[in-house]
Formats: structure tokens, sequence, C-alpha cells
């Protein structure tokens, strides 16, 4: 019993620390990375013209919210998500008629846990544009998180069958149906493969979550594929972020938090697995707490 909670205490704590313990993440010593993103040249000129721009005062209402907008976007893309809400908040002032800006605000709600505010802020978006391309699917991971398997299953049913040659809409799908029917989930997922054209890389990582491709030849695959850094570092992200939820689901908790951490690593701030892997962190930290907190209880009771 020492042993158990011993082990959960452990991965807590490696949840909250940066480094990492070669005795816990046996599997992961040496993972494949790409050279983390960094702002590029072309985004700090950018910014800097914005910040001019809106130093002049013979601008209208709707053209400072654009102005807002588009540098709300700049700052979200390098990681300056505070900056980039108040950026939103200002542009929705100046023009509140703005579904990607609402969409985004329920991401940012939703990777805080506030998933209340989330759902009403994907509901807006939709309300202003019912053909919105994100923010069903957005809702739906929402609901998701927010453990609302039913709905989310209906948002993410809807959003796949839109385009169910993506293959992230199965995958999202999937895990939402991991949660109530996991063999089910299984053979839908595979169903679903073999429909699919396949052309997207994507793809491959749904083989993985099969079986049908192992981890190392998805690695592999990112290697001999990728044409650029840049390209890697998103391909890495996507990988290691699904690899994780799958450890997850299996309770191989050291080899998630660790696969987190490296979908954290890359900086691609703008993809959807990037949001949520600091989530994800959260939410695996407090199932441990909860469960070493019971493990301590029970040694008590002995």
């Amino acid at each position: 019993m020492f042993a158990k909670r011993f082990k959960f205490a452990a991965i807590a704590m490696a949840v909250m620390l940066g480094g990492c313990s070669t005795n816990t993440y046996s599997s992961w010593e040496q993972p494949l990375i790409a050279v983390p993103l960094q702002p590029t040249i072309q985004q700090q000129i950018q910014l800097a013209r914005i910040d001019q721009l809106l130093g002049r005062s013979d601008l209208d209402d709707e053209t400072r919210s654009q102005i807002f907008y588009e540098r709300g976007l700049l700052h979200d893309g390098i990681g300056l998500r505070d900056l980039a809400r108040l950026d939103f908040d200002q542009s929705l002032a100046l023009y509140p008629a703005q579904p990607d800006i609402f969409n985004i605000l329920g991401v940012y709600l939703t990777q805080r846990a506030r998933f209340d505010e989330a759902y009403e802020a994907f509901d807006s978006a939709l309300e202003l544009d019912v053909s919105h391309p994100y923010a069903q699917r957005n809702r739906g991971i929402a609901l998701y998180y927010g453990g609302r398997y039913t709905l989310a299953k209906q948002d993410l049913i809807a959003h796949y069958e839109q385009d169910p040659n993506d293959p992230y809409r199965t995958i999202w799908l999937y895990f939402v149906e991991l949660e109530t029917a996991p063999e089910k989930a299984a053979q839908n997922l595979t169903n679903r493969f073999e429909r699919a054209d396949r052309e997207d890389w994507g793809w491959n990582i749904v083989s993985m979550l099969m079986g049908s491709e192992t981890e190392q030849q998805l690695l592999d695959s990112i290697v001999r594929s990728s044409e650029s850094n840049a390209q890697m570092a998103e391909r890495l992200t996507e990988s290691y972020f699904y690899m994780a939820k799958r450890y997850q689901h299996e309770n191989k908790y050291a080899e998630a938090v660790q696969l987190y951490k490296l979908t954290l690593s890359g900086n691609v701030y703008e993809f959807v697995e990037h949001r949520f892997a600091a989530l994800e962190l959260n939410r695996l930290l407090a199932a441990l707490q909860n469960e070493t907190a019971q493990v301590e209880s029970e040694d008590e009771a002995l």
C-alpha cells in the first residue's frame, strides 16, 4: 500500500515540476523533439505596426475593432494569451457581432475549465454564424471536458459528418465515444478510417490509435515526411497529445504526463492539442491527488 501511495505522489509531483525522473519515464527518456517555435521577425514587425495604428485618432470603431482583433490573433499565435484576451475583449466592446472572437474566447474558457461560460461563448458564435467552421467542434470538446458526453457526441458527430475525410474530427469523436461505449468506439474508429480517403497526414495518428501502426512507426513517418522544422513541431504536437490521451485512458499516468509535456514543448500555440495539453495535465493532477487521498484514507482505516 505504501508503494502505491508513493507511486501516485511521485507522478503528481512530476506534473507540477518541470523536470522528470528517468525511473518514472523509462519509455520516453530520449523523445523525438523539434526546435521550439519562436516569434518570427514578421510577427514582431506586424505587432509594432499595429501598435502604431492604434495610436491614431482618426479610426472609426469598426476599424479599430478589427485592428484589436488582428493584434489579438498575433498575441495568441506567440503564446501571449492574456494579452490576446484583452485585445479580443476590446474588439468586442467596439463591435460585438464577431463570431470568431466568441469562438476563441470559448476555447480560452475551456482551457480554464470554466465550462458554462465556454458553452455560452460558443452558443453566441453559432447564433451569429450557424455555419462557423470551428465553433461546433470546440463546443463539443468543451462539453467533453465538462463531462456532458451525450451533448458532446451530438456536436462532434455533426462536425464529423460535414467532412468525414478530416482525421481530427474522427479522433475527437472517438475520445468522446470512449467515455460511454469503449468497444463500440474502437469499431466506429475502424469503420470511419476505412471509409475515409486518408489523404491527410493525420490519418497516421488514427492508425496509431487503432493499433495498426506503432508509436515508433508514427514518429518515423514524421521524420520522413516533415518538410521543415515547423511542420515537424506541428506533427509532434498532435501526435504526442493523442498518444498521451491513449496512455491516460489506459491509466498509464507517468507516460501521459511526459507526453503532455512534450506536446507543450514545441510552442505550437495555435493548435488545439497545445491549447488543451495544460488542461489535461491539471485534470490528471487532480485525479492523482484524489487517488492518493483515497489510498491514504485506506491506510488510516487499517
